[in-house]
């Protein structure tokens, strides 16, 4: 008997050994398939949406660098950097021995992107559009880092927030949204992208919705022909720009709002969080114009 239990302890080890070293395949932000020969050991994010993806994935204890800016969580401010918002080090990033780079599509030099691949180093282009995608890549990275339980639960997490956040606020009296990324030049979202998939959760009608760009460039003449009912962006300064516009209802009547970018801007877990402050920022739109939330 204690023979017959010592080759199934034996077996047992030969087979988490080998579960530890198979392969692991899955697709990422623009459908490309990963693969890595075993789970990811060394991990480099090279935008602050990616690093908070990794970690909620589970992969925290694996990074070893990203990129300025990425502060959260906490513990993402130790890691070194390999690049600032002047550009990416491709030295930086082999001497750190990554097995996997995690990039963001809209923010990566497709040269950078060949030249990882060229180096034979994985990438995993994030590259979320819609309020779901977030979920699919914690799931993704949760694969690719072996720490699919937790990037489970994460992505289970998140898809809760979004759904009780649909509820809450279905049915509320639209109103027009115009949502400022930057002043000059003037950029704006439009429904192609996760923040106008926010606005339309929130009953926020997108002024510029209908464009094809995720982040289009649009003219003051546009936005004040479009008479927003309320304007958003990451500070009062930055709305100043409309202060002499009186026509618009937006400066009219006062409903012009900073709300916080890490939450908003950054397509990773904590858009939830965002979300949740964009869609009570309209609704204070809402009281302050008499339309009463039904």
């Amino acid at each position: 008997m204690q023979i017959v239990l010592q080759r199934l302890a034996v077996l047992l080890f030969l087979c988490v050994g080998l579960a530890a070293h198979a392969q692991v395949t899955a697709r990422d932000g623009t459908g490309a398939p990963v693969t890595l020969a075993q789970p990811a050991q060394r991990i480099i994010t090279l935008a602050p949406s990616a690093t908070e993806l990794a970690y909620a994935a589970g992969a925290g204890a694996r990074m070893v660098g990203t990129v300025a800016f990425s502060d959260y969580p906490p513990a993402a401010k130790r890691l070194p950097r390999v690049g600032d918002l002047m550009g990416v080090s491709l030295e930086a990033i082999l001497r750190l021995r990554p097995d996997l780079v995690v990039v963001w599509k809209d923010g990566t030099a497709p040269q950078l992107l060949q030249r990882l691949r060229d180096a034979q180093v994985a990438v995993f282009v994030s590259h979320p559009l819609a309020l779901d995608d977030v979920a699919g890549e914690l799931l993704a990275l949760g694969k690719l880092s072996g720490t699919e339980p937790v990037a489970s639960r994460a992505a289970a997490a998140y898809r809760q927030k979004i759904a009780d956040l649909r509820t809450r606020y279905h049915g509320r009296p639209q109103v027009s949204v115009f949502y400022q990324m930057s002043q000059a030049p003037l950029f704006t979202v439009s429904d192609a992208s996760y923040i106008g998939a926010v606005l339309q959760l929130c009953g926020g009608r997108n002024l510029f919705g209908a464009l094809a760009a995720p982040a289009p460039q649009v003219g003051r003449e546009a936005v004040v022909a479009g008479k927003p009912q309320v304007m958003l962006a990451a500070s009062t300064q930055e709305l100043a720009i409309w202060d002499s516009w009186k026509a618009i209802p937006a400066v009219a009547h006062g409903t012009r709002y900073a709300i916080d970018v890490d939450l908003a801007s950054r397509p990773g877990p904590r858009l939830a969080e965002g979300a949740e402050a964009i869609c009570a920022t309209l609704d204070r739109a809402r009281r302050v114009l008499g339309l009463t939330p039904r």
